[in-house]
């Protein structure tokens, strides 16, 4: 499998990081090609409807939106976006008010914009393979 990387490099590491971890991502989908590209066009899809709700929802509603968004890029292994719903979850749920808030939304979209580019390229890649 070709690894989905960013340009960024691992805390310490040196190393890229993948921003769709394909080892789990193939676990999850038993390695089946057909079941790994329709997971990836659902979550692809589903980022975009929880973005919409998160964008000037009530902390209640953003940090549910962003608690669905946690489990589903966990499934896929896209981690950053994982830590980004995590971390708007918490803030959400918290005192820290709407600067915090604004924060944690804006690294989610770019978590997700990441993710999703990266998917792009690879269903591309799948669709050029067969």
């Amino acid at each position: 499998m070709t690894a989905m990387t960013a340009s960024s490099v691992s805390a310490g590491s040196g190393r890229p990081c993948a921003v769709i971890d394909d080892d789990h991502l193939g676990r999850m989908t038993l390695g089946d090609r057909r079941l790994e590209r329709e997971v990836l066009e659902i979550f692809v899809r589903q980022t975009v409807i929880m973005l919409e709700r998160i964008a000037g929802a009530e902390p209640a509603l953003a940090a549910a939106a962003a608690h669905t968004l946690t489990g589903s890029a966990r499934g896929i292994g896209a981690w950053r976006v994982a830590r980004a719903a995590e971390q708007l979850e918490r803030v959400a749920n918290g005192k820290s008010g709407a600067a915090a808030l604004d924060e944690a939304v804006e690294e989610l979209k770019s978590a997700t914009v990441e993710a999703s580019a990266a998917i792009a390229a690879r269903l591309g890649d799948v669709l050029r393979g067969h």
